[in-house]
């Protein structure tokens, strides 16, 4: 249950980063680095509770699974996010230099 749950919150945060650019534009190295750190959670609980479901005979293997995925989607979401972000650093460099 907590893969799901730490997926869940990964995906409200993706939601209020494209709900809220204002927020985005304040927190949004704060917002990058939760991604990363419920994606982890979420992939190292989902790990863990297949191991668990297995254990106890496939209970809640699927909820296990779908941490794992989201997971591992948190993640890579937020490598998106930086090498977007490095992207437009780079950009607005080459701007800067060649406008002087």
């Amino acid at each position: 249950m907590v893969s799901a749950w730490a997926a869940f919150l990964g995906v409200c945060l993706i939601l209020g980063v494209f709900l809220t650019p204002v927020f985005w534009l304040l927190y949004g190295g704060f917002y990058t680095f939760l991604l990363f750190v419920f994606g982890t959670v979420a992939v190292l609980a989902g790990h863990r509770g297949r191991r668990r479901g297995k254990a106890l005979g496939g209970r809640d293997r699927g909820t296990a699974l779908l941490g794992i995925l989201a997971g591992w989607g948190l993640i890579f979401f937020g490598l998106l996010l930086v090498l977007a972000y490095a992207g437009l650093m780079a950009g607005l460099a080459v701007l800067v230099d060649s406008a002087s």
